[in-house]
């Protein structure tokens, strides 16, 4: 997903978590922002249809309450993502059969915001004592991730 660029994403991770992040481990994040976002809205069609919606809206997204306070935490940061690199980025996935809701698209952007948000203070509960991210703290990084989200 390219979110912003290489800078933006950096940045990101520098002002959540105090780390610097390579810009050759960059790719590996929006990759994996991108799928989990996908992931996140997958689950959110089906509460959609459990539902009798035809329309997937906010409350759908399978959201728990570290990760609305994690969402809370990066618009604190003051920080912003544009909405259509996003979008562009889900074309590539196979479509929802379901459409979203105007508010819920228009949220996507806080959403992997906060992705990126968890996913750095993740990678800093594995590398306290360093602000530069090695390839092993991602990838541990990556994998709670997998097993939350």
């Amino acid at each position: 997903m390219k979110v912003e660029g290489a800078y933006k994403i950096e940045q990101l991770f520098k002002k959540a978590a105090g780390l610097q992040l390579a810009k050759n481990k960059v790719a590996e994040v929006e990759e994996k922002v991108d799928r989990k976002l996908y992931d996140m809205l997958v689950a959110a069609e089906a509460n959609a249809g459990y539902n009798a919606r035809d329309v997937i809206w906010f409350s759908d997204l399978p959201l728990t309450k570290a990760m609305r306070e994690s969402m809370q935490k990066f618009i604190d940061l003051e920080e912003t993502l544009e909405l259509q690199p996003i979008l562009d980025r889900l074309a590539i996935h196979p479509p929802l059969k379901r459409e979203m809701e105007v508010e819920l698209e228009k949220k996507l952007p806080e959403i992997v915001g906060t992705l990126i948000y968890v996913l750095a203070n993740i990678t800093r509960e594995f590398s306290p004592r360093e602000n530069a991210v090695s390839e092993e703290e991602l990838h541990r990084a990556f994998r709670v991730l997998d097993l939350t989200i």
